[in-house]
């Protein structure tokens, strides 16, 4: 008798329907369970493991689950686990898995296990910082960078490394001890005061140093993230680079002439006059622009707010009217049972159909007033936005008005300046002496009427 090794399988349907089936209720339960359905988004725990699987596939529809066992398979690739954001515990070990990946969205996870797969690098788990217990122990990790990697997950206190050839280095265990401060328990074992404190002892000075440039990492990531939210903020307001001298630099940027006639004598303090007139214009567009955004944004709160009142009050009322309905009803129905005579019988069911079309034209109305109160909303909107957009791009306009006066007088002071230099030039009388290209630029700038 031979015996043959099953093929490799991929996850399907009816792999996912038996494994549930065999792990949910049994006997009468189970059987009403089957008939009643089988419902994956209630699925809250899921074992897969021994079934010989090569590629994870229809896992999306599990969107409650918390616990999934994947464990002994020949697993490959980590994949198809995008929408299972309710994942706490998530067993892949004794596969065939060379690189971390597909975990990005399983920001709740606490307890991973990866061990004996075929891992060289600890990598792509930035996501999980609720991690908690990690299991890596079996593979090719052989760099102990991969243990600094580790520091940015603060709540980790189980760590399994045992089995790779890191373990291999001499000082392997006061390492991660002492680069993973609050790890509390390494390879199955309990760390211990003694080896904390050799690990402090040797390794004291480079944590700290590594600290404090985490710190420092920590403090310019933050910034960098307020800056980017302050950008984005005057982005939403139309304003952006206008509050302070970006626009006057970008006016000379890349224009070496520019450069030249700022050595001009008399220029250094047109250019500041000009540089400091044109940057307060700015900020005028500038602080006009936020007080427009938040009168925009005020306008929008109150757009949404009266909107949802509006369809509130209409509910309510609607309510009322069906309960009222309803109420009239009953009594009705109960009235009618206890009469006998059938023409009066007659007259009470021609009046329940009057009262339900009087009914159905109440909450018809209702609705059409609802319609009214928000084609008004929505007109009131428009026009208050309308209002707001217009009054904003004249005071704008009125600015780049002032601004454009603000450049030519600048240009005529220029001039004035450049014939003035270029007159000294010609009768000698210059006390500075300037460069022969400044003095070039000078006649030039002359020229131009």
């Amino acid at each position: 008798m031979s015996w043959k090794q099953d093929e490799p399988k991929v996850m399907d349907e009816g792999m996912l329907q038996q494994a549930i089936v065999e792990q949910g209720p049994q006997g009468q339960a189970g059987k009403i369970a089957k008939k009643e359905g089988i419902q994956y988004e209630e699925v809250l725990q899921l074992r897969l493991d021994f079934r010989n699987i090569l590629k994870m596939y229809h896992l999306w529809h599990f969107t409650s689950l918390t616990k999934l066992q994947l464990d002994n398979n020949v697993i490959e690739r980590i994949e198809g686990l995008e929408n299972l954001t309710n994942l706490i515990w998530l067993d892949l070990s004794f596969n065939n898995i060379e690189v971390i990946e597909g975990l990005d969205s399983l920001v709740k996870l606490q307890d991973l296990s990866l061990f004996n797969n075929r891992i060289s690098v600890i990598e792509k788990l930035d996501t999980l910082q609720n991690l908690h217990i990690l299991s890596i122990g079996n593979n090719s990790i052989a760099q102990l960078d991969n243990v600094l990697y580790l520091r940015k997950f603060k709540d980790l206190r189980t760590l399994n490394l045992a089995g790779n050839p890191i373990c291999d280095e001499e000082n392997f265990k006061i390492f991660v001890t002492a680069y993973l401060p609050d790890l509390v328990y390494l390879d199955y074992r309990l760390l211990d005061e003694q080896t904390r404190e050799s690990a402090f002892a040797k390794y004291q000075y480079a944590v700290e140093e590594m600290q404090h440039n985490e710190l420092q990492e920590h403090e310019a990531i933050e910034a960098q993230k307020i800056s980017n939210e302050e950008l984005q903020l005057h982005k939403d307001a139309f304003v952006e680079f206008l509050n302070g001298p970006q626009l006057y630099d970008s006016m000379f940027a890349e224009d070496p002439d520019a450069e030249k006639l700022a050595l001009l004598p008399g220029m250094e303090a047109l250019l500041e006059t000009f540089k400091s007139k044109m940057e307060a214009l700015c900020v005028q567009i500038f602080d006009a622009g936020l007080a427009q955004l938040a009168r925009r944004t005020a306008e929008v709160e109150s757009f949404f707010t009266c909107s949802h009142e509006a369809v509130a009050d209409n509910q309510r009322k609607a309510a009322q009217t069906a309960a009222d309905f309803e109420n009239a009803r009953r009594q009705r129905t109960v009235e009618m049972q206890q009469i006998a005579d059938t023409e009066l019988l007659e007259a009470h069911i021609t009046s329940c159909h009057e009262q339900a079309d009087q009914f159905s034209e109440t909450l018809m109305s209702l609705e059409l007033q609802l319609v009214d109160q928000l084609e008004d909303i929505f007109k009131d909107f428009e026009r208050n936005i309308s209002d707001m957009v217009g009054g904003f791009i004249e005071y704008v306009q009125g600015i780049f008005a002032l601004c454009r006066d603000l450049e030519n007088q600048h240009h005529e002071q220029q001039l004035e300046i450049a014939l003035a230099t270029l007159e000294k030039v010609v009768k000698s009388e210059l006390e500075e002496e300037i460069p022969d290209d400044v003095a070039m630029v000078s006649g030039e700038s002359s020229m131009i009427t």
